[in-house]
């Protein structure tokens, strides 16, 4: 299958420099996306042989380079774990919120992240996401990690699969969504019920800080109510992404 050409009303995410996906995952799911435009493929032999059939149904055959592991580590950014397959791709559109509501019925999960900069925090988000059922995922335009060959391996390959939308205004967006019917729970330490407490029925967002510092003033008065999860003294606070992965299987084992 091809892929559609570019929406001509829908800008690309991370602007509109090609960027390189790399490992089996991230690249297979490109690969199968028909939203994606592939301008080059390097394989190992290996790899060729390995993923043949993948390669032959994506139709880019034609735009496959065979060559060794160490000319195509030369390609990539230094210390691209590559696993003997990369993909030079354009960024993805960036999705309205519209297409995220178009996801969600009577009971959707979306997560929103303050300001999370770290690339493979928010490509495990996505893997999360994506493994859980969520919706989409919000970042914000600034202090957000592009979408680069680092997310992408992170994210295993959902990248391709769940919307991510960079909100110019992320205070602005959420009044969006509880004017959709969302229910806006923020993960904090300040939070005064523990998330397995919570009531998740029904169309929930569930806002993430950013690393160390947490929830902004704005956005934690956004929220209708602050949340936990509980943790022993030893470790007073998981990782954004732990905490994201926690808080979605929490959501996901209700419904």
């Amino acid at each position: 299958m091809r892929p559609r050409p570019p929406h001509p009303n829908k800008p690309s995410r991370g602007g509109h420099q090609s960027v390189w996906l790399y490992g089996h995952h991230a690249v297979l799911a490109a690969l199968a996306n028909p939203d994606r435009r592939v301008e080059r493929l390097l394989v190992t032999k290996e790899a060729a042989e390995r993923h043949a059939a993948a390669i032959a149904a994506s139709g880019y055959g034609q735009k496959t380079t065979v060559m060794a592991r160490e000319d195509l580590s030369r390609n990539l950014p230094a210390g691209a774990v590559h696993q003997g397959i990369a993909l030079l791709v354009a960024p993805l559109e960036d999705p309205a919120l519209e297409d995220i509501l178009a996801r969600c019925g009577e009971n959707a999960l979306v997560l929103a992240l303050d300001q999370v900069t770290d690339p493979h925090n928010v490509g495990a988000i996505l893997r999360s996401a994506a493994a859980f059922g969520v919706a989409g995922v919000i970042v914000t335009e600034r202090n957000a990690p592009a979408d680069t060959g680092v997310l992408a391996k992170a994210a295993s390959g959902a990248l391709e699969v769940v919307p991510l939308l960079r909100a110019v205004n992320l205070a602005r967006t959420l009044d969006l969504l509880k004017e959709a019917g969302f229910w806006l729970y923020g993960l904090d330490e300040r939070g005064d019920v523990a998330i397995g407490d919570l009531d998740l029925a029904g169309r929930v967002c569930i806002v993430l800080g950013a690393e160390g510092e947490g929830l902004r003033r704005l956005t934690s008065e956004k929220c209708d109510r602050l949340t936990t999860i509980p943790t022993k003294a030893a470790l007073a606070a998981l990782n954004v992404s732990n905490a994201a992965a926690v808080a979605t299987y929490e959501w996901a084992r209700r419904r």
